[in-house]
C-alpha cells in the first residue's frame, strides 16, 4: 500500500469518529464542542445584591442556618421588642400616650365635674390598679407621669377582670365605662376571655378601645358586646381627636337611669391662715382647704369623697355644670339661602351674642345659626362657646327673664 492510500484511508477514518462525535454533541461545532464539557456559567446564578455563586448551596445554607441559631438564641437573651416603645408616634408611643391621657383627664372632669376616674396598667402579664377611683384630676396625672414603663405581654383578659372588680361598686344610677388604650398585637390570657366578656356585658359596662397597631379581632369582638366604639388611630392628631370624643357624658339609657337620691355635702372653704390636717394626704396644711359640714375633716380640692365620713363633697359649680349635661341645649339651625333672602332676616343683621355684625364683605349675609326655640341668631363663633361652654342660649334667657309673671285671681 502506497503512502498516498494510507493517508487517504487515515484521513477517511478520521472524518468517521469527527462524524460520531458530532452525533454524540448534537452537531456541535469544534470551537462550541470546548465549551460542552466544561460550562461553568451554567452553575451560578445571581442572587439579590447583583453577585453570581453557584447553584450548590449547601455550604451557604449550612452557614445560613448556624447563623439564624445564633440569633435566635441572642433574641432569648435580650429583651422582649415592647410596642409601646415604637417610634411610629413620635418621639414614641409611650409618650404620646401619656401627653394625651393627661389632656383627656382634665377636658373630662371639666366635662364631667362629679364623675370619678380610676387608672389601670397593663404589663408582664398582669394588670395593676395604678390609681382608685376619684376625682382629683391632679392625683391622677402625678400618679401616671411617675410610672410610665412598658414590658412583657398584655393580657386583656386580667384587666376586664380587675376594672369589673373596680365598677361593681359604682351605684345603678352611675354609668359604667372603661376606656382601653391598646398598643399590643395580641394578649395573653390565662382563661377563657369570652366569660370574662359576657361578665363586662351582664355588670352593664360599656368598654371602648383606641387600638395603637393593627385592628384586633378581641377589641372589635369586646366592644360589640358591651356597646362600646372601637378605633384605630393613624397619628397623634387623630388619636386625640379619638380620645377627646369620650370625654362628654355619654346619654343616659332609659332603663338604667334609676331615680336616686344622693347625699351631698357642700364645704366651706378654709380660711388662709388656717391650720390642719389634711385628710387627704394626712399631713398638716396651711390656708387653702375645704372642711367637710358633716365631720369637719379637711380636705385639698373638689369634688371628692370625704375620707372619714365617706359623704361626697361638692361645689355648686360643679353640681350647676352636671345639671347642664343633662338638659343639654338644643343644637342650632343654620341660616338657609332662602332664609337670608326673606326681608325680616335682612334686619337682623347683628349676632344676638357678641354684638358683632352678620354682613361679610360688600354687605353680604355671611354664615350663621339660628336657636330653634327663640329665633335669635347667633355667629358660629358664639356656637361653639354657647354649646361647649355656657350650655344656656342668651335669647332664651332673655326671654324668659323678659315676660310678666301674670297672676290670676278667681
Amino acid at each position: 500500500m502506497t503512502n498516498s492510500e494510507r493517508k487517504r484511508l487515515n484521513g477517511e477514518a478520521e472524518e468517521e469518529e469527527e462524524d460520531e462525535d458530532d452525533n454524540l454533541n448534537g452537531g456541535l461545532e469544534a470551537w462550541e464542542r470546548s465549551y460542552a464539557d466544561d460550562r461553568s456559567w451554567e452553575a451560578l446564578q445571581e442572587d439579590e445584591s447583583g453577585f453570581l455563586r453557584p447553584i450548590d448551596n449547601s455550604a451557604f445554607y449550612h452557614a445560613q442556618y448556624r447563623r439564624r441559631l445564633r440569633d435566635r438564641s441572642l433574641v432569648a437573651t435580650t429583651a422582649r421588642i415592647q410596642k409601646a416603645a415604637e417610634m411610629d408616634f413620635r418621639p414614641s408611643r409611650m409618650a404620646v400616650v401619656a401627653k394625651q391621657v393627661e389632656a383627656f383627664v382634665r377636658e373630662f372632669f371639666d366635662q364631667n365635674p362629679l364623675s370619678q376616674i380610676g387608672l389601670v396598667t397593663v404589663k408582664d402579664g398582669v394588670a395593676n390598679c395604678l390609681t382608685d377611683l376619684g376625682g382629683s384630676p391632679e392625683s391622677h396625672i402625678k400618679a401616671l407621669m411617675g410610672k410610665l414603663g412598658c414590658s412583657g405581654d398584655s393580657s386583656l383578659q386580667n384587666a376586664l377582670d380587675l376594672v369589673q372588680g373596680l365598677l361593681s361598686q359604682i351605684p345603678s344610677y352611675g354609668h359604667r365605662e372603661v376606656l382601653i388604650l391598646y398598643s399590643a398585637l395580641s394578649t395573653c390570657d390565662p382563661g377563657d376571655i369570652m366569660e370574662t366578656i359576657q361578665k363586662c356585658k351582664e355588670s352593664k359596662i360599656r368598654c371602648s378601645v383606641i387600638g395603637l397597631s393593627a385592628e384586633m379581632f378581641i377589641c372589635k369582638h369586646l366592644c360589640q358586646d358591651t356597646g362600646g366604639s372601637y378605633s384605630v388611630a393613624l397619628d397623634e392628631s387623630h388619636f386625640k381627636e379619638l380620645i377627646m370624643e369620650h370625654a362628654p357624658p355619654p346619654p343616659a339609657i332609659a332603663e338604667f337611669a334609676i331615680a336616686n337620691l344622693i347625699k351631698m355635702g357642700f364645704p366651706q372653704r378654709a380660711g388662709e391662715g388656717s391650720i390642719s390636717i389634711c385628710s387627704c394626704h394626712k399631713e398638716v396644711k396651711v390656708g387653702v382647704g375645704y372642711t367637710c359640714p358633716r365631720c369637719k375633716a379637711r380636705v385639698c380640692e373638689l369634688p371628692t369623697d370625704c375620707r372619714i365620713c365617706g359623704l361626697q363633697l361638692v361645689s355648686s359649680p360643679h353640681l350647676a355644670r352636671s345639671y347642664h349635661h343633662l338638659f343639654p341645649i338644643a343644637p342650632f339651625d343654620e341660616v338657609t339661602p332662602l332664609c337670608l333672602n326673606d326681608p325680616r332676616n335682612r334686619s337682623r343683621s347683628t349676632c344676638f351674642g357678641c354684638q358683632q355684625s352678620l354682613l361679610s364683605s360688600g354687605n353680604k349675609p355671611g354664615l350663621y345659626v339660628a336657636c330653634p326655640k327663640c329665633k335669635k341668631h347667633f355667629c358660629l363663633e358664639c356656637d361653639i362657646y354657647i354649646h361647649e361652654s355656657l350650655h344656656n342660649c342668651p335669647g332664651c334667657e332673655s326671654l324668659r327673664h323678659s315676660n310678666p309673671i301674670v297672676a290670676n285671681e278667681g
